[in-house]
């Protein structure tokens, strides 16, 4: 039986990037929420050190959250973000264990 995932995914950036990681997050975040079994879809921004941000997705299964990950949009977006990384980005999927 599928179970529903969160993906939280690390991303420190070099700091004079992240005005165009914004900018790139802000252009393809609703078509990202869209991609069929992605439930929602967060940015989050470290409070301490402002070039660390961080996704925290929630996905229907891990089959949906792959599919997204070789679709042709993964494909524009993650090679730009990761041109803009001060050190390689950390991910974990989670499974849920208390309602």
């Amino acid at each position: 039986m599928a179970q529903q995932i969160t993906r939280i995914v690390k991303m420190t950036f070099r700091e004079e990037c992240v005005p165009d990681f914004l900018a790139l997050f802000q252009t393809h975040r609703d078509r990202i929420a869209a991609t069929p079994g992605c439930l929602s879809l967060e940015l989050l921004q470290d409070t301490s050190c402002e070039n660390i941000f961080f996704t925290r997705s929630l996905w229907e299964d891990a089959v949906y959250l792959e599919a997204y990950r070789q679709s042709p949009l993964f494909g524009v977006v993650w090679p730009q973000t990761k041109s803009w990384f001060e050190k390689a980005a950390e991910a974990w999927t989670l499974l849920g264990r208390w309602p």
